[in-house]
Protein backbone atom coordinates (compact mmCIF):
# COMPACT_ATOMS: atom_id res chain seq x y z
CA UNK A 1 0.00 0.00 0.00
CA UNK A 2 1.22 3.55 -0.69
CA UNK A 3 1.32 6.29 1.70
CA UNK A 4 -1.94 7.81 0.33
CA UNK A 5 -3.96 4.44 0.78
CA UNK A 6 -2.80 4.28 4.19
CA UNK A 7 -3.78 8.03 4.69
CA UNK A 8 -7.14 7.08 3.36
CA UNK A 9 -7.89 4.55 5.65
CA UNK A 10 -6.63 6.26 8.24
CA UNK A 11 -8.86 9.13 8.00
CA UNK A 12 -11.99 7.13 7.38
CA UNK A 13 -10.96 4.88 10.53
CA UNK A 14 -9.55 7.63 13.21
CA UNK A 15 -11.96 10.32 15.08
CA UNK A 16 -9.04 10.07 18.22
CA UNK A 17 -6.38 11.19 18.06
CA UNK A 18 -7.42 12.85 14.43
CA UNK A 19 -6.25 10.73 11.18
CA UNK A 20 -2.68 11.13 9.60
CA UNK A 21 -1.46 12.75 6.57
CA UNK A 22 -0.42 10.81 3.67
CA UNK A 23 3.64 13.01 4.62
CA UNK A 24 3.27 12.09 7.99
CA UNK A 25 2.86 8.17 6.99
CA UNK A 26 5.57 8.50 4.92
CA UNK A 27 7.75 9.93 7.46
CA UNK A 28 7.32 7.01 9.54
CA UNK A 29 7.47 4.47 6.70
CA UNK A 30 11.18 5.90 6.16
CA UNK A 31 11.83 6.01 10.06
CA UNK A 32 15.07 3.43 10.55
CA UNK A 33 13.21 0.07 12.12
CA UNK A 34 9.88 0.89 10.62
CA UNK A 35 7.13 -1.83 10.81
CA UNK A 36 4.18 -1.85 8.42
CA UNK A 37 1.87 -4.94 8.49
CA UNK A 38 -1.50 -4.26 6.20
CA UNK A 39 -4.67 -6.35 5.52
CA UNK A 40 -7.25 -5.78 2.60
CA UNK A 41 -8.48 -3.09 4.67
CA UNK A 42 -6.00 -2.03 7.47
CA UNK A 43 -2.42 -1.70 8.70
CA UNK A 44 -0.57 -1.22 11.79
CA UNK A 45 2.40 0.88 11.89
CA UNK A 46 5.11 1.36 14.01
CA UNK A 47 8.81 1.09 14.64
CA UNK A 48 11.81 -0.82 16.64
CA UNK A 49 14.50 0.96 18.15
CA UNK A 50 16.98 -1.47 19.89
CA UNK A 51 15.33 -3.81 21.78
CA UNK A 52 11.82 -1.69 22.32
CA UNK A 53 8.90 -1.48 19.49
CA UNK A 54 6.10 1.11 19.69
CA UNK A 55 3.16 0.73 18.04
CA UNK A 56 2.41 3.96 16.91
CA UNK A 57 -0.98 3.56 14.95
CA UNK A 58 -3.38 0.64 13.97
CA UNK A 59 -6.24 1.49 11.90
CA UNK A 60 -9.10 -0.51 9.87
CA UNK A 61 -11.85 1.39 7.66
CA UNK A 62 -14.93 1.10 8.59
CA UNK A 63 -16.39 -0.94 6.24
CA UNK A 64 -14.03 -3.99 7.16
CA UNK A 65 -13.96 -4.05 11.22
CA UNK A 66 -14.85 -6.37 13.36
CA UNK A 67 -13.87 -8.53 11.04
CA UNK A 68 -10.27 -9.87 12.20
CA UNK A 69 -8.41 -7.36 10.03
CA UNK A 70 -6.97 -5.75 13.25
CA UNK A 71 -6.00 -8.86 15.24
CA UNK A 72 -4.23 -10.43 12.04
CA UNK A 73 -2.28 -6.46 11.94
CA UNK A 74 -1.52 -6.71 14.99
CA UNK A 75 -0.17 -10.28 14.87
CA UNK A 76 1.78 -9.73 12.38
CA UNK A 77 2.96 -6.34 13.46
CA UNK A 78 4.19 -8.45 16.38
CA UNK A 79 6.00 -11.10 14.44
CA UNK A 80 7.93 -8.23 12.38
CA UNK A 81 8.74 -6.19 15.56
CA UNK A 82 10.60 -9.39 17.10
CA UNK A 83 12.26 -10.04 13.86
CA UNK A 84 13.69 -7.08 14.10
CA UNK A 85 14.87 -7.70 17.96
CA UNK A 86 12.32 -6.57 19.82
CA UNK A 87 11.49 -7.87 23.42
CA UNK A 88 8.93 -5.64 24.16
CA UNK A 89 6.33 -3.53 22.62
CA UNK A 90 4.41 0.02 23.94
CA UNK A 91 1.51 1.32 22.59
CA UNK A 92 -1.16 4.39 23.73
CA UNK A 93 -4.73 4.13 22.88
CA UNK A 94 -7.45 6.36 23.55
CA UNK A 95 -8.84 5.90 26.98
CA UNK A 96 -12.52 6.33 25.03
CA UNK A 97 -11.81 3.66 22.69
CA UNK A 98 -12.92 0.90 24.22
CA UNK A 99 -13.00 -1.99 21.17
CA UNK A 100 -9.01 -0.95 20.92
CA UNK A 101 -8.66 -1.17 24.50
CA UNK A 102 -10.23 -4.77 24.23
CA UNK A 103 -8.41 -6.11 21.28
CA UNK A 104 -4.89 -5.14 23.05
CA UNK A 105 -5.79 -6.79 26.04
CA UNK A 106 -7.14 -10.00 24.33
CA UNK A 107 -3.51 -10.14 22.41
CA UNK A 108 -1.31 -9.87 25.83
CA UNK A 109 -0.52 -6.02 26.74
CA UNK A 110 -1.25 -4.63 29.79
CA UNK A 111 -2.33 -1.01 30.95
CA UNK A 112 1.12 0.81 32.50
CA UNK A 113 -0.38 4.21 33.07
CA UNK A 114 -2.12 6.90 31.86
CA UNK A 115 -1.35 10.14 30.39
CA UNK A 116 -3.93 12.64 30.98
CA UNK A 117 -5.18 14.79 28.77
CA UNK A 118 -2.80 13.38 25.65
CA UNK A 119 -5.88 13.45 23.07
CA UNK A 120 -8.56 15.90 21.60
CA UNK A 121 -11.53 15.04 21.11
CA UNK A 122 -13.45 16.67 18.40
CA UNK A 123 -14.98 19.37 20.43
CA UNK A 124 -11.91 19.76 21.73
CA UNK A 125 -12.14 18.43 25.22
CA UNK A 126 -9.26 16.45 26.69
CA UNK A 127 -9.31 12.43 25.93
CA UNK A 128 -6.92 10.74 28.29
CA UNK A 129 -4.02 7.99 26.53
CA UNK A 130 -3.64 4.41 27.99
CA UNK A 131 -0.02 3.33 27.93
CA UNK A 132 -0.29 -0.22 27.29
CA UNK A 133 2.80 -2.76 27.06
CA UNK A 134 3.69 -6.09 26.09
CA UNK A 135 6.59 -8.65 26.66
CA UNK A 136 7.28 -10.69 23.38
CA UNK A 137 8.10 -14.62 23.71
CA UNK A 138 10.86 -15.13 21.83
CA UNK A 139 10.24 -17.46 18.69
Amino acid sequence: MTAEELAAIHGRAMVVPPAWSAETIQGFLEYPGAILATSQDGFALGRVTLDEGELLTLAVAPKAQRQGQARRCLQEFERLARAFGAVRLFLEVAATNEAARALYAQAGFREDGVRKGYYRGTAGDAIDAIVMSKTLIPA
